[in-house]
Parts: structure tokens; C-alpha cells; sequence
């Protein structure tokens, strides 16, 4: 890669991630950081950042420009940077609505590339001390189509490939929708169904929640504050999603009403299949890694035998994750691969060093 500098305006969870993980893969690229003083000196401490900018402005010095600042925020400081790029000087947002950004670069005379990000990847945990190289392993990141075959944001997108993202692209218009979909639906059906339960004074129902409960509502605990602007610039096309919840809602409560237990059966299929169908080893809407299973007994070393034979045999595994585990016993880990022929050799390589597999 040719990229000798790169300013991130907004070191929180996504930004602060992102300056980790171009500092981990790429050393040697320069990287300046606009933020609160306590956030730069922290990233500067930490050795992350090489610049601190005392405007957003100053990241024009840069030949990289990402926008990682709230929404509310980042629409603001974008039509204050565009107009200033030089010719083949890119920026980039990494926000979770598309279609104000593009708007406004329409109406903004730049000499510049402006490229629309959205990394489907976060924590429930926010800021620059939350921050992860990791956070972006495996995730999709989706790239807006503006400028796209522009020969000179190749290294844009070379740059994301190599800190583990998997870049797939969408209009401003559809990315909008699809978010509405399956982000800010979710979070708002998350905050309805935790207040839903019944909280009297001898019956707190969220007292028995189980696993189940716990995993649905786990985004209710967001912060409106970073959700409101995400509601007001994506209004309309949240609430057609939460029209479509709501007629989908009627027909399983017109069902029960009518005792018709075969057309619910019938729902229940239909999501059954839908649901299978979703990404299991991505963070986001992308095609699935290729899984093995591998049954690893609880003591020192197997893990470390494994991962020893693939790297012998340069087999590279993208993705790892404890299934189930007892203790004592042993554990079933999920290891997955980019392809299905590297899958099936892994699988091969793991058997004959005496571990029992799957796939």
C-alpha cells in the first residue's frame, strides 16, 4: 500500500478502533486525530495516533479522511471539510445513514472523493477506552456506490480489506432501508418489549428473564443520545419498518384471536427458514465463512496444537468461538475459513493429530 497519512476526526468506539487497527496492520502510516483533549492525549499516550489536530479541519492535511463522529455531529463538520479536498483526497464517514451525507455532497463543489462507510460492527460499550483492533474482524462493511469505480479509492478499499473487513456495496437509498431493517427496527422493538413486561410492586417479571429475554432486549440498554439524531435523519424509512412489524404483529395476534394454530404454524416455518439463512460468522449481511467444530478437551496445549498445525500448513482461520464447555471435560470450538476447500483441509489436518471434528 502507498498510503503515507490518515486523520480519523472522532476517536470513539469506531473510530479509535479503526486508528488501532490501521496502526496494527500498517506501522508505518501516519495517523493524525481530532477529538476532546482527554480522548487525544490517551490515543497519543497509547501510541496510536502520531498527530494531534486541533481542528477538524486540519485532517485535509491528510491524504485519508474518515468522519467518525456521531451523526448529529458529523453532519455538521462534513460540508466544513468537503469543499477542501484536493483532487483524489478522500473522505470517508462511518455513520449509519447514508443518504444526508450523499445530499450534501451533491450540492458541494469538492474537488475530492467523498466515499459513504457504515462498519456493521460495534459493542455495547462506546469510547475510545472500548475500543478494539479486533472490532473489525470478519465484519461487513458497507461501502456506498459514489465514485466506486474511481481508480483512486482502490486504496481505500485495500486499506479496510487488510484490518479484516469485508466490503460489499449499496446505494445510499437501499443501505438506508436495509439498516432501517434489521439495526434501527431491532433497537426500537428492543426498547418496546423490555418496558412491555409487567413491573408491579410483587410481580417483576424481568426477575425470571432467561437467556432468551436477555439476548432480544440486549441493545435496550443503548443510549438514546446516540440514537436520537440515527431516528431523525432515518425517520421515514423506520417507520415504514415499523409499519411492516406492526401488520406482521396483527396477523399473529388475528391468529391466536381465531384459535388458527396451522396458518401460525405456518409463520413459524417461514421464519425458521429465513433465519437459517442469515450470516452465521460474519458481523453483518455478507456470505458466511466455511465452519469446523472441533472437540477440544479441557487441558493445557490442545488449542495451541491446532492453531500450530494450520499455520505449519498456512491455513489461515478468520474466525474462532467457544461453543459449550464443561469443565473438567472439555469444549466444542467453532473455527471458520474462508473457503470450503480450505475448511475441508483444516478439517483433514485437525483429525490427524487426534481430535474429533464436524462441519
Amino acid at each position: 500500500m502507498e498510503i503515507k497519512s490518515i486523520s480519523i476526526i472522532g476517536l470513539g468506539l469506531i473510530g479509535g478502533s479503526l486508528a488501532k487497527a490501521i496502526k496494527k496492520a500498517h506501522p508505518e502510516i501516519e495517523i493524525s486525530g481530532y477529538d476532546k483533549d482527554q480522548t487525544l492525549n490517551l490515543a497519543f499516550e497509547d501510541g496510536i495516533i502520531t498527530k494531534k489536530l486541533g481542528t477538524p479541519e486540519e485532517a485535509t492535511r491528510s491524504e485519508i479522511i474518515f468522519l467518525s463522529l456521531p451523526v448529529d455531529d458529523a453532519l455538521k463538520v462534513f460540508p466544513r471539510i468537503a469543499p477542501l479536498l484536493k483532487e483524489n483526497q478522500i473522505l470517508s464517514d462511518t455513520c449509519s445513514i447514508k443518504e444526508p451525507f450523499a445530499k450534501i455532497w451533491n450540492e458541494i463543489n469538492s474537488k475530492g472523493i467523498y466515499i459513504g462507510g457504515h462498519p456493521m460492527t460495534g459493542k455495547e460499550k462506546s469510547g475510545y477506552l472500548n475500543s478494539d483492533y479486533m472490532l473489525f474482524e470478519n465484519s461487513i462493511y458497507i461501502i456506498t456506490q459514489n465514485n466506486r469505480e474511481n481508480k483512486s479509492v482502490k486504496v481505500l478499499f485495500e486499506l479496510l480489506e487488510t484490518i479484516g473487513s469485508r466490503i460489499t456495496f449499496l446505494s445510499p437509498e437501499l443501505h438506508d432501508k436495509i439498516v432501517s431493517e434489521v439495526s434501527h427496527l431491532p433497537q426500537l422493538l428492543s426498547v418496546a418489549l423490555v418496558n412491555s413486561i409487567t413491573h408491579e410492586e410483587n410481580q417483576n417479571s424481568l426477575s425470571y428473564a432467561a437467556g432468551g429475554f436477555r439476548d432480544m432486549t440486549r441493545i435496550a440498554s443503548s443510549l438514546f443520545e446516540m440514537w436520537q439524531p440515527i431516528l431523525i435523519q432515518n425517520k421515514e424509512k423506520i417507520l415504514n419498518s415499523l409499519n411492516s412489524f406492526s401488520n406482521e404483529l396483527d396477523s399473529i395476534k388475528q391468529f391466536l384471536l381465531n384459535d388458527n394454530f396451522s396458518d401460525l404454524g405456518k409463520k413459524f416455518e417461514e421464519a425458521r427458514v429465513r433465519r437459517d439463512e442469515i450470516p452465521k460468522n460474519t458481523k453483518g449481511l455478507m456470505s458466511q465463512l466455511y465452519d469446523v467444530f472441533v472437540y477440544v478437551k479441557d487441558q493445557p496445549g490442545e488449542m495451541s496444537k491446532i492453531s500450530t498445525t494450520l499455520f505449519e500448513n498456512n491455513i489461515n482461520i478468520k474466525d474462532i468461538e467457544l461453543l459449550k464447555i464443561r469443565e473438567g471435560t472439555g469444549g466444542t470450538f467453532r473455527l471458520s475459513f474462508d473457503g470450503e476447500k480450505e475448511a475441508n483441509r483444516a478439517k483433514e489436518l485437525i483429525e490427524s493429530i487426534g481430535f474429533s471434528t464436524k462441519v
